[in-house]
Protein backbone atom coordinates (compact mmCIF):
# COMPACT_ATOMS: atom_id res chain seq x y z
CA UNK A 1 0.00 0.00 0.00
CA UNK A 2 2.83 2.52 0.81
CA UNK A 3 3.95 1.88 -2.96
CA UNK A 4 0.96 3.25 -4.39
CA UNK A 5 0.60 6.63 -1.70
CA UNK A 6 4.31 7.30 -2.68
CA UNK A 7 3.14 7.06 -6.44
CA UNK A 8 0.73 9.57 -6.15
CA UNK A 9 3.29 12.27 -4.83
CA UNK A 10 5.31 11.72 -8.11
CA UNK A 11 4.61 13.39 -11.61
CA UNK A 12 3.05 11.65 -14.31
CA UNK A 13 4.56 11.69 -17.49
CA UNK A 14 3.04 10.53 -20.47
CA UNK A 15 6.09 9.87 -23.50
CA UNK A 16 5.27 9.76 -26.68
CA UNK A 17 7.54 8.36 -29.26
CA UNK A 18 7.54 5.97 -32.45
CA UNK A 19 11.38 5.25 -32.11
CA UNK A 20 11.73 2.99 -29.28
CA UNK A 21 15.52 3.48 -28.24
CA UNK A 22 13.95 7.33 -28.19
CA UNK A 23 11.07 6.31 -26.04
CA UNK A 24 13.39 4.12 -23.75
CA UNK A 25 16.02 6.78 -23.35
CA UNK A 26 13.37 9.55 -22.09
CA UNK A 27 11.49 6.99 -20.05
CA UNK A 28 15.01 6.27 -18.50
CA UNK A 29 15.90 10.09 -17.91
CA UNK A 30 12.19 10.44 -16.32
CA UNK A 31 12.32 7.54 -14.01
CA UNK A 32 16.13 9.06 -12.99
CA UNK A 33 14.34 12.19 -12.04
CA UNK A 34 11.70 10.66 -10.12
CA UNK A 35 9.25 10.72 -12.60
CA UNK A 36 6.62 7.82 -13.07
CA UNK A 37 6.60 6.83 -16.58
CA UNK A 38 3.85 5.91 -19.22
CA UNK A 39 5.02 5.26 -22.61
CA UNK A 40 3.14 5.17 -25.98
CA UNK A 41 4.57 4.87 -29.60
CA UNK A 42 2.24 6.95 -31.12
CA UNK A 43 -0.34 9.64 -30.97
CA UNK A 44 -3.43 7.45 -31.65
CA UNK A 45 -2.14 5.28 -28.70
CA UNK A 46 -1.38 8.34 -26.81
CA UNK A 47 -5.20 9.70 -27.28
CA UNK A 48 -6.36 6.26 -25.96
CA UNK A 49 -4.52 6.43 -22.89
CA UNK A 50 -6.15 9.94 -22.89
CA UNK A 51 -9.53 8.94 -23.35
CA UNK A 52 -9.38 11.32 -25.90
CA UNK A 53 -9.67 8.73 -29.32
CA UNK A 54 -11.00 10.21 -32.63
CA UNK A 55 -14.33 8.22 -32.68
CA UNK A 56 -15.28 9.13 -29.25
CA UNK A 57 -16.87 12.26 -27.85
CA UNK A 58 -14.23 13.93 -25.44
CA UNK A 59 -16.60 14.11 -22.29
CA UNK A 60 -15.80 10.40 -22.64
CA UNK A 61 -12.99 11.08 -21.08
CA UNK A 62 -10.86 8.03 -18.78
CA UNK A 63 -9.35 8.94 -15.53
CA UNK A 64 -5.87 8.62 -17.04
CA UNK A 65 -6.06 12.35 -18.10
CA UNK A 66 -7.04 13.81 -14.89
CA UNK A 67 -3.32 11.41 -13.77
CA UNK A 68 -0.90 12.95 -16.17
CA UNK A 69 1.27 15.94 -15.54
CA UNK A 70 3.16 16.54 -18.34
CA UNK A 71 2.75 14.93 -22.04
CA UNK A 72 6.57 14.81 -23.59
CA UNK A 73 5.84 13.78 -27.20
CA UNK A 74 8.44 13.39 -30.63
CA UNK A 75 7.45 15.66 -33.26
CA UNK A 76 7.69 13.59 -36.23
CA UNK A 77 6.04 10.29 -35.83
CA UNK A 78 3.61 8.25 -38.33
CA UNK A 79 0.14 8.17 -38.28
CA UNK A 80 -0.13 10.98 -36.44
CA UNK A 81 2.92 14.15 -35.66
CA UNK A 82 3.45 15.67 -32.12
CA UNK A 83 1.90 18.65 -33.45
CA UNK A 84 -1.60 17.28 -33.65
CA UNK A 85 -1.44 15.65 -30.78
CA UNK A 86 -0.78 18.77 -29.22
CA UNK A 87 -3.93 20.15 -30.64
CA UNK A 88 -6.19 17.26 -29.75
CA UNK A 89 -5.07 18.05 -26.49
CA UNK A 90 -5.45 21.78 -26.63
CA UNK A 91 -8.47 20.81 -28.11
CA UNK A 92 -9.91 19.44 -24.41
CA UNK A 93 -11.49 20.90 -21.99
CA UNK A 94 -10.10 18.01 -19.42
CA UNK A 95 -6.28 17.94 -20.57
CA UNK A 96 -6.10 21.61 -22.36
CA UNK A 97 -3.82 22.67 -19.05
CA UNK A 98 -1.55 19.75 -18.91
CA UNK A 99 2.03 20.93 -19.96
CA UNK A 100 2.86 19.44 -23.36
CA UNK A 101 6.76 19.32 -24.43
CA UNK A 102 7.81 18.44 -27.59
CA UNK A 103 10.45 16.76 -28.92
CA UNK A 104 12.89 16.44 -32.33
CA UNK A 105 16.08 16.08 -33.35
CA UNK A 106 15.55 18.53 -36.06
CA UNK A 107 16.41 21.99 -35.16
CA UNK A 108 13.39 24.01 -37.47
CA UNK A 109 12.82 27.20 -36.23
CA UNK A 110 9.61 27.65 -37.60
CA UNK A 111 8.54 24.36 -36.10
CA UNK A 112 9.42 25.16 -32.95
CA UNK A 113 8.06 28.41 -33.06
CA UNK A 114 4.46 26.57 -34.66
CA UNK A 115 4.29 24.52 -31.85
CA UNK A 116 4.67 27.12 -29.39
CA UNK A 117 2.27 29.19 -30.45
CA UNK A 118 -0.24 25.97 -30.46
CA UNK A 119 0.56 25.97 -26.58
CA UNK A 120 3.52 23.52 -25.98
CA UNK A 121 5.18 24.15 -22.75
CA UNK A 122 8.65 23.76 -24.67
CA UNK A 123 10.10 22.81 -27.59
CA UNK A 124 13.15 20.40 -27.11
CA UNK A 125 16.32 18.85 -29.47
CA UNK A 126 16.84 15.29 -29.52
CA UNK A 127 18.66 13.20 -27.99
CA UNK A 128 17.71 14.75 -24.43
CA UNK A 129 19.57 14.77 -21.84
CA UNK A 130 19.15 14.57 -17.99
CA UNK A 131 20.02 18.24 -17.73
CA UNK A 132 16.96 18.86 -20.21
CA UNK A 133 14.72 16.79 -18.39
CA UNK A 134 16.19 17.63 -14.29
CA UNK A 135 14.83 21.21 -15.48
CA UNK A 136 11.26 19.96 -16.95
CA UNK A 137 10.93 18.16 -13.45
CA UNK A 138 11.58 21.09 -11.61
CA UNK A 139 8.85 22.87 -13.78
CA UNK A 140 6.33 20.58 -12.57
CA UNK A 141 7.53 21.01 -8.71
CA UNK A 142 7.03 24.96 -8.66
Amino acid sequence: MSAEYHEEDVPHVLAVDDNIIDRKLVEKLLKTSSCRVTTAENGMRALEYLGLRENHQQNHCNNNGSKVNMIITDYCMPGMTGYELLQKIKESSVLKDVPVVIMSSENVETRMNECLEMGAQTFMLKPLKLADVKKLRHQLTT
